[in-house]
């Protein structure tokens, strides 16, 4: 059974928070990079690996190299070389957020020292990606693993030539928890719009004035993302390698931008920092009854706030079309295999293991209380089947695996996500915090990021 609370440690909290976290890029300095490091000729073939290949290079004594913040994995790395006992593996833990994608930046560009395989999140697979330093994984038999996991998050892992750049590990569909004493209190139902939320907010704020419904973090790139990806936004389009349509001004946007400023500018929610000292205080004393979060915002939630056990629920996000169910992502990473690297189908055939093998997919969810992505496991009883008491024996697993089912396949992310999180702050964010002109905001997040990309070498189209 999966635990139903831990509390996460400071690298599972960076992997979550990479939007946030992540250092700056300058495309030119990556594209340079990408140069320096080779790759083996069955890499770069294209052409399937036969049978024979395979059973040779899984019994030829080989160290792999892998790079990886998430604690305990040696675990899951034991099942693996216990199945394929010449196939060693390294574990290396290169850093957290931007430590970790620096390095491996600094490695590739330096054409040495670069690791065989690497932990690495959705969000930042176009950035290596575009400079060629992943492996398509597709001649190593990856393609057969599709069906294994949610579709969305297959979605995130593929190129747009079919390639499979990473295989997923875990995923952060986004939904709502919320205070149910504190709706009980006040004749508040679970909002089931936006508009129904807006309306409980205004209600909230005026028979309680020092508790707010929810709050929107001025900081966190990361959930307006999320939000973009549930109302169906496509604020990011890449095509080839030199051709980005940026669309974060478009009509879509306009509309999270005039719901959400407008309820900042009402101050009917919160829009302080969040994973601070002041917002964990905020959370344990009830100032805000609703956390907009991600699958794994349940058990990050239960170690962070213990003052508030049994009174938190969880419930699917508020709808734009509450007839057609819809959510974002939030969070999740995958196990990508570098070009360069020497031994690219052991590699290859461990990024597949460590992520589809039941047993280590299952230690993932118990172990480190990661989200699925793999289908079997959001369909298993006793993944699904949790009743944590912080939550008062509700199913939240059950409850996020069925929101898992209505998060779009067609979200994608820029080549230089880092630019796009440090300019939103910088807009947006602070628009929030100043709660006022976040329309306007949105049109000069537009026009920086289209800047930046030109000055980068892409040929931009607007919204």
């Amino acid at each position: 059974m999966p635990r139903s609370v831990f509390t996460p440690s400071p690298s599972a909290l960076n992997r979550r928070l990479f939007l946030t976290t992540t250092g700056a890029l300058s495309l030119g300095a990556a594209l340079t990079a990408c140069g320096g490091g080779g790759s083996s000729a069955s890499s770069s073939s294209g052409k399937p690996v036969s049978t024979a290949e395979l059973d040779k290079a899984m019994k030829t004594p080989t160290e792999l190299t892998f790079w990886t913040w998430v604690p305990d994995i040696q675990k899951e790395v034991a099942l693996f070389e216990k199945r394929y006992p010449a196939i060693k593996v390294k574990v290396v833990n290169a850093g957290q957020g931007v430590a970790h994608y620096t390095k491996l930046r600094t490695a590739l560009k330096a054409g040495s020292g670069a690791p065989d395989l690497v932990q690495m999140e959705y969000q930042a697979i176009p950035t290596f990606t575009i400079t060629d330093s992943l492996l398509d994984l597709r001649p190593y038999g990856a393609s057969a693993l599709k069906d294994t996991f949610v579709d969305w998050t297959w979605g995130q892992v593929s190129g747009t030539n079919g390639e499979v750049w990473a295989i997923p590990q875990d995923s952060g569909p986004m939904g709502m928890l919320y205070r149910k004493d504190i709706f009980d209190e006040h004749g508040i139902d679970v909002p089931r719009t936006w508009e129904e939320f807006a309306a409980a907010a205004r209600k909230l704020r005026k028979a309680a004035p020092d508790v707010r419904l929810t709050n929107l973090a001025a900081n966190e790139a990361a959930a307006w993302h999320g939000l973009l990806w549930q109302a169906g936004a496509k604020p990011y389009a890449t095509s080839g390698k030199s051709d980005l349509t940026i669309s974060v001004d478009d009509a879509v946007s306009r509309k999270l931008g005039a719901y959400w400023g407008g309820l900042a500018q009402e101050g009917v929610i919160g829009t302080e920092p969040d994973f601070t000292d002041a917002w964990y205080a905020a959370l344990n004393k009830g100032k805000y009854a609703t956390w907009i979060t991600a699958a794994w915002g349940p058990v990050f939630l239960s170690g962070s706030a213990k003052a508030t056990a049994g009174k938190w629920r969880a419930a699917p996000l508020p709808q734009w079309d509450a007839s057609k169910p819809s959510s974002g992502n939030w969070g999740g990473s995958t196990t990508a295999v570098i070009r360069s690297t020497k031994n690219a189908i052991a590699a290859a055939r461990f990024a597949q293991f460590l992520n589809s093998d039941p047993a280590s997919a299952k230690m993932f969810a118990e172990t480190q209380s990661f989200f699925p992505a793999t289908k079997a496991l959001l369909a298993d009883p006793g993944f699904t089947g949790d009743t944590p008491s912080f939550y008062g024996g509700q199913k939240v697993n059950e409850v996020f695996a069925d929101i898992s089912t209505t998060v779009a396949s067609s979200f994608q992310w820029p080549p230089f996500l880092d630019q796009a999180a440090t300019d939103w702050t910088e807009t947006v964010g602070k628009s929030l915090a100043n709660r006022s002109g976040t329309e306007r905001a949105l049109g000069t997040w537009q026009s920086r990021l289209t800047t930046y990309a030109k000055n980068q070498g892409f040929t931009v189209k607007g919204n």
